[in-house]
């Protein structure tokens, strides 16, 4: 393990002296790619750095006890033995799930979409409730959440909402909330008491920097039209919401939440960019898939990954089979539980894949 940490080693100080070089400065997609590397690095460096410690500590106790001459060293080496015996074991553990390459989306904001599905009125309101919960959980986390565009439902909720996430590691926390969510609960409009089930698409779209995705101008219908609140009506008589039609592959996106027509327009873009973005994505991903055969991060998108039963209080995560007797809290925003045992799965099929080499 020592021989791998210390390439990674050379590589640290590489890019420790790349990122201070002007040419490497005043490219900006190259310097930010190197500051993330650096970042990633300097934590697998202080695990390094522990880790020889630990090694010479061993290497120390166990020179006193061969020689054992002195008594009083003796027990205390015996001590210091055991003691980095102990710990090194769990350490070379989180080293190895380090040493795994990380994937660079996982550190992107993202912009996240939920559609209302099957079940009428009620799958507005479940997409409203799913909508506050992941406000509420990003808001534990102390990540910025930013509405870009709305459809309201008749009895409340959303047919449709969009809203970017900007934080840190946000695609690689959020990504596994991509599918189909289902309720099952009595709807506010059922007189007789029965339980519907009904259900709303989260996509999770790794938000996309200019460098990322290029845009022919020419490839974009632009529509401009004036912002509408419920029932259509409009709010206001300037043509200040934007939408775009991105002609090679349909794809559309919109935003009438600024006043600004400008404002408009880049957040439409930007929306743009990630969906087309997500587009090669999703094929890499379901590449990857077929060859891991993973649970929780295929690239079907239409795929049932959760459902929230009211009645019996429990929420269900069908990749997993995970069950928890928890729903007011989920609901309310606590999906961390959930989240940290969907990358307990990911990231030991990574430490399978990767063992041949560490």
């Amino acid at each position: 393990m020592l021989d791998k940490l210390n390439i990674v080693k050379q590589r640290f100080d590489e890019v420790s002296d790349l990122i201070i070089q002007p040419d490497i400065i005043a490219d900006q997609k190259r310097y930010i790619q190197l500051n993330k590397e650096y970042k990633d690095l300097k934590g697998l460096m202080e695990k390094r750095n522990l880790y020889v410690e630990l090694q010479d500590r061993i290497q120390e106790a166990e020179e006193i006890l061969s020689d054992g001459s002195d008594a009083e060293m003796v027990e205390m080496a015996k001590l210091q033995l055991e003691e980095s015996r102990e710990a090194l074991p769990a350490l070379e553990e989180e080293i190895k799930l380090m040493l795994i390459p990380k994937d660079p989306e996982d550190a992107k904001d993202v912009v996240m979409e939920i559609r209302a599905g099957t079940g009428g009125d009620e799958a507005s309101i479940f997409a409203g409730d799913l909508f506050r919960m992941y406000t509420k959980y990003c808001e534990s986390k102390g990540w910025r959440t930013n509405v870009i565009d709305l459809s309201e439902g008749t009895s409340g909720g959303f047919k449709e909402i969009h809203f970017e996430v900007s934080g840190e590691d946000v695609y690689g926390t959020l990504k596994f909330e991509a599918g189909v969510h289902r309720v099952q609960r009595v709807p506010q409009t059922e007189t007789q008491g029965r339980v519907h089930t009904s259900a709303a698409t989260v996509m999770v779209l790794p938000e996309a920097e200019d460098f990322d995705v290029h845009i022919d101008p020419k490839d974009v219908r632009i529509d401009y039209f004036c912002s509408s609140g419920p029932g259509g009506q409009s709010v206001n008589t300037t043509y200040s919401a934007v939408r775009l039609t991105h002609l090679p592959t349909g794809l559309v996106a919109q935003c009438q939440d600024e006043k600004s027509q400008h404002k408009n327009k880049d957040k439409a873009f930007k929306v743009l960019r990630s969906r087309l973005y997500d587009m090669e994505l999703a094929k890499k991903q379901e590449a990857d898939a077929a060859k891991r055969n993973s649970q929780v991060s295929s690239g079907d998108r239409s795929a049932k990954i959760r459902t929230y039963n009211y009645p019996q209080g429990r929420v269900t995560d069908h990749r997993i089979g995970l069950t928890l007797y928890d729903l007011q809290n989920i609901i309310n925003g606590d999906i961390q539980k959930i989240i940290d045992e969907l990358m307990l799965v990911e990231n030991t099929e990574k430490l399978k894949e990767a063992s041949e080499i560490l």
